[in-house]
């Protein structure tokens, strides 16, 4: 350390001692020589002292100097520099600006007037949060501008002044480009003809070819007058090429193709009914045709007679106005049949997964799948993590009657542990198609292969490649659609008694007692439960509730609100173990109103607001929740909303019913 602190003298410091020194000790020996060479070695200092003096004070003239040249470049490059600047304080006030701004300003007085009186657009607020590196996007007269702030901060008798420094880089060529290349985008769409064979079919021989003609120039016409390009490539398949500009008109005139095609008549007996599938998301020509795709493959599986857009990682839907049409062929019925029987013989384990909260449809359906399983001599469990009131009364009679069956009712966690034994597992989903909304979403990642049997409208959402899908909007029920599978699969069903009341019970429950919703495919199922044993009596009973339940379901419809005329809207405040179970029968209740169409009823669920939406089938009530995260039904739909109160979920409802009504989106 000390020799570190010794050489940090410079060297003429060190050389001036040295020659002290040797003055020093030639004053011992000749002291005339040492008295010679200490004048001169003082000549020495004060030479070199004078020398940095002068040296210091031209450095110093440098500096000032180049700090002149400097000032003047800068004020130079200020004044004249290419693009609009202008300095303004903390209140907004223009301090200074220079020629191009004030040429680019309508008003020639600017100074000390606030900016953003003069630029609507931009805001104080805004600038104060930005940074140089983070630029402000805004319009101004007809030109776009990157606004790039920097701030300065200077003193003046102690008190600091804040200046921000506001560079306009002129970003219009950029902008007009993006706006062209979205404009000009390539879009993809495909549209079906839902129910050509049904239109030709029964339409008279003299009519058939001016029908059809008019159907190809009804779809033809209306693209064309967006330039677009239409390619028939089946009979009642087209494939449509237009740009993102005239997506945007289509999507802004909400597809009304649907509306005009509904309501073509020249000598067809039956309504013409359309499906749209469109993306505005797709890098390439590839990718945008398999967005197409995946958009008409939901507006078929939710019925058809509506369109469907992908935008980024969404969907938006506009019409499904109309009933799905019951479709009176059984091929498909046969052939899923066929296929699921061939999936369970090839599976070691079978398990069967209804949605959270199961209905007697759900844990029908899932029964009858148990039954199915079993016929083929394979091992079938149903997951299903607790009861709820509305199927207790069937699992308690489950329990007494059926315990075999009962001991294959398993929760999540055996079912995690059945999986991980090995060999193939098998997931068959009834009641429901989004992952979310299952009993146990978690165990979809698990299984080898997922089936879907469903009777819902599909929504955005849905179970990510299924090894088979059975999804029929126009079915009543899933349990009727496994009642007609269970048919296919075997000539001999097999079902006991309790089996068949469980899949009549969730017919029964859909249909509001075969009143919505029923086709003559619903009675047909129904006959053949009726066969296997079914009594309808005891199926009666297990919809019976308790004392409690009526009075909460009456206090519910007492208290039940009209809004827009026709729609009824209830609330049950207080959380119980049947809230769902009260919602959903006050909310059919509701519809035995004179003059109310829909009925709406809003409960407490696990901290979260449940709304259960019934309908007679002139408002949908599966297009009002959906905008709420739910899904369901034309005349039947649910959805739960988080983080509100029941007051904030009653107004966020009326807001989307008024929405949909003005929207006209009624059936």
């Amino acid at each position: 350390m000390k020799n570190k602190k010794l050489f940090k003298w410079s060297d003429a410091k060190l050389y001036l001692i040295v020659i002290a020194v040797l003055v020093g000790i030639i004053a011992i020996y000749q002291p005339i020589l040492a008295i010679i060479g200490a004048l001169v070695l003082g000549y020495i200092v004060f030479y070199s002292f004078r020398s940095v003096q002068e040296k210091n004070k031209d450095f110093t003239r440098y500096i000032e100097d180049l700090t002149d040249e400097f000032d003047s470049a800068t004020k130079q490059a200020v004044f004249n520099m290419p693009f609009p600047l202008v300095l303004i304080d903390e209140n907004g006030s223009i301090k200074w600006y220079n020629t191009p701004f004030l040429e680019m300003m309508v008003e020639n007085e600017i100074l000390n007037e606030r900016l953003y009186e003069l630029v609507p657009n931009i805001s104080l607020d805004e600038i104060l949060k930005r940074d140089k590196d983070n630029p402000i996007d805004l319009s101004y007269g007809d030109k776009f501008f990157k606004v790039y702030p920097n701030f300065v901060e200077t003193k003046k008798n102690n008190i600091t002044i804040k200046t921000i420094m506001l560079y306009w880089v002129d970003n219009t060529d950029y902008v007009l480009l993006d706006e062209f290349n979205k404009n000009d985008r390539t879009i993809l769409g495909l549209v079906y003809v839902d129910n050509y064979d049904d239109v030709k079919n029964n339409t008279l021989d003299v009519n058939r070819p001016l029908v059809l003609a008019e159907i190809d120039k009804q779809v033809n016409a209306y693209f064309s007058q967006y330039n677009g390009i239409v390619r028939k490539y089946e009979n009642d398949k087209y494939l449509v090429v237009i740009n993102n500009e005239a997506l945007e008109d289509v999507e802004a005139r909400k597809f009304d193709l649907l509306d005009h095609m509904r309501e073509l008549n020249v000598g067809n007996t039956i309504p013409i009914t359309l499906s749209i599938g469109m993306s505005s998301a797709g890098d390439t020509l590839l990718e945008a045709y398999e967005n197409a795709k995946a958009s008409i493959d939901i507006a078929l599986g939710r019925g058809g007679d509506q369109a469907v857009l992908k935008t980024g990682n969404s969907f938006e839907f506009f019409g499904g106005k109309s009933k799905a049409m019951e479709k009176r062929n059984k091929v498909k019925a046969r052939v899923i049949g066929y296929a699921l029987r061939q999936l369970i013989d090839q599976t070691d384990k079978v398990f069967v997964m209804g949605h959270k909260n199961p209905d007697m449809d759900s844990l029908g359906s899932g029964i009858g799948i148990l039954r199915a399983i079993e016929n083929r001599d394979k091992k079938g469990y149903l997951v299903l993590n607790g009861e709820n009131p509305s199927i207790k009364n069937l699992l308690d009679r489950l329990r007494i009657e059926e315990p075999k069956l009962f001991e294959k009712f398993i929760t999540t966690e055996e079912a995690a542990t059945l999986i991980d034994e090995g060999g193939d597992s098998l997931m068959i989903l009834v009641d429901n198609h989004k992952p979310s909304f299952t009993e146990a979403p978690e165990l979809l990642e698990e299984v080898d292969k997922v089936v879907v049997i469903d009777h819902h409208r599909r929504g955005a959402e849905f179970i990510k490649d299924p090894v088979l899908i059975y999804l029929e909007p126009y079915a009543s029920s899933t349990s009727e659609l496994v009642t007609e599978v269970l048919s296919y699969m075997s000539d001999n069903i097999n079902l006991t008694k309790l089996e068949a009341e469980a899949l009549l019970a969730g017919i029964t429950v859909d249909t509001k007692n075969f009143t919505f919703q029923t086709g003559v495919r619903t009675f047909e199922a129904a006959s053949l439960l009726k066969r296997a044993g079914a009594d309808t009596t005891i199926v009666k009973k297990l919809f019976r509730d308790d004392i409690n339940t009526f009075i909460n379901k009456a206090e519910v419809i007492r208290t039940a609100k009209i809004v827009f005329n026709t729609i009824a809207i209830g609330r049950l405040e207080e959380e119980m173990d049947d809230s769902l179970l009260i919602a959903a029968q006050a909310a059919n209740e509701l519809l035995n109103i004179n003059n109310v169409e829909a009925s709406f009823v809003l409960t407490h669920v696990n901290s979260k607001i449940h709304i259960s939406g019934r309908s007679i089938g002139n408002v949908s009530v599966q297009l009002i929740l959906e905008k709420l995260g739910g899904g369901g039904h034309l005349t039947s739909a649910g959805t739960q909303l988080s983080s509100m109160t029941i007051d904030e979920a009653e107004k966020l409802l009326i807001e989307n019913i008024e929405k949909y009504l003005k929207e006209g989106e009624k059936a």
